[in-house]
């Protein structure tokens, strides 16, 4: 159902998270999760989106903020969840707007998100992954024996030495499912190498092993793990490439420009036989309450980023350790 035209008042604001230590991927390291806001109000509701502008897309945080002021004056003459979908690209500073268009109206009209994303139910909570920064295998052994309660890790991976690391988690935590994240990170011979041993291991799911404009080699690929593709989905334009290649597609907010497109990618990725992870950046619990709404009946969900912060914005979505509620109207929906 789309948005009901009316003048608003679009308020842009970037804000900063301090990190858990620090958060390390094979393409780098960070300590702070810098988010932009979208807020709209039309003087009797106010809804939010929030972004994480990402660099391994070109994006940055000034850059986002500026796409997003520029169409103030669109949110001002009434501008639709459609008319967004035409006017910006997937990525960040759409998802910011288009959630907070989602939230507005939830708002405005008192129906839920829920019931405006035509969900047959209300959402329940969720199981969610826990993340392990890629580090040394002492290293993250250890983190492995602090979040052993966890019922499903993801390991960050990075190439040589990653079987090691996989090792040392699996000996630590031996209860818990492992997800695997090679963030575009190996090449066709270490994939060959590393995959019958992490299937030993236990290892559910790869995610992108190899970089996202090598997806071609992947076609026919017999791998003893299901293989998931994060880097390379974006929008609905990018599910032609996917199929034959992966068996997972990683779904984004961030990266389908919100949720309007991904509650579709989600449908068109089940009825082309891939199963569905609901993932997140490193962000607050603004970010996950939408995505855990996308997250309803997903094959892995992966919506930790509040857990990786110092803090969260409060009110935040509730954690009973790996299990994350729905999230309360207040903070979003």
């Amino acid at each position: 159902m789309p948005s009901s035209p009316m003048p608003s008042l679009l308020t842009v604001r970037a804000e900063t998270f301090p990190i858990r230590g620090t958060f390390r991927i094979s393409r780098g390291a960070k300590t702070e999760a810098h988010v932009v806001v979208a807020e709209v109000t039309d003087g009797a509701a106010t809804g939010r989106g929030e972004c994480v502008p990402y660099a391994r897309y070109g994006e940055t945080v000034a850059g986002v903020v500026a796409d997003l002021e520029a169409l103030a004056p669109a949110v001002a003459a009434g501008l639709t969840r459609a008319d967004l979908q035409r006017l910006l690209p997937p990525g960040a500073a759409r998802n910011a707007l288009d959630c907070a268009l989602w939230d507005l109206e939830a708002k405005r009209t008192g129906i839920p998100a829920w019931r405006l994303a035509g969900l047959a139910a209300a959402p329940g909570p969720l199981a969610t992954a826990f993340t392990l920064s890629v580090d040394t295998p002492e290293a993250m052994a250890a983190a492995a024996r602090a979040a052993a309660h966890c019922p499903l890790l993801k390991l960050k991976l990075t190439g040589e030495g990653d079987l090691d690391r996989v090792a040392a988690v699996r000996e630590n935590a031996p209860h818990a499912r492992l997800i695997a994240d090679a963030n575009e990170g190996w090449s066709l011979e270490q994939l060959d190498r590393y995959a019958p041993a992490l299937a030993s291991l236990g290892v559910e799911l790869l995610e992108q092993p190899l970089p996202a404009g090598r997806d071609a080699d992947l076609a026919g690929y017999q791998c003893p793990i299901p293989l998931g593709a994060d880097e390379s989905v974006h929008g609905l334009d990018s599910l032609g490439a996917l199929v034959g290649r992966y068996q997972v597609a990683n779904i984004k907010l961030d990266k389908t420009g919100g949720l309007t497109e991904a509650l579709a990618l989600k449908a068109a990725c089940e009825a082309a036989g891939l199963r569905v992870m609901v993932g997140c950046m490193v962000a607050t619990s603004l970010s996950m309450a939408p995505a855990h709404l996308l997250a309803q009946g997903a094959a892995f969900v992966d919506l930790d980023g509040p857990l990786l912060l110092a803090r969260d914005r409060m009110p935040g979505l509730r954690y009973e350790g790996a299990t994350a509620d729905p999230p309360s109207p207040v903070l979003w929906g």
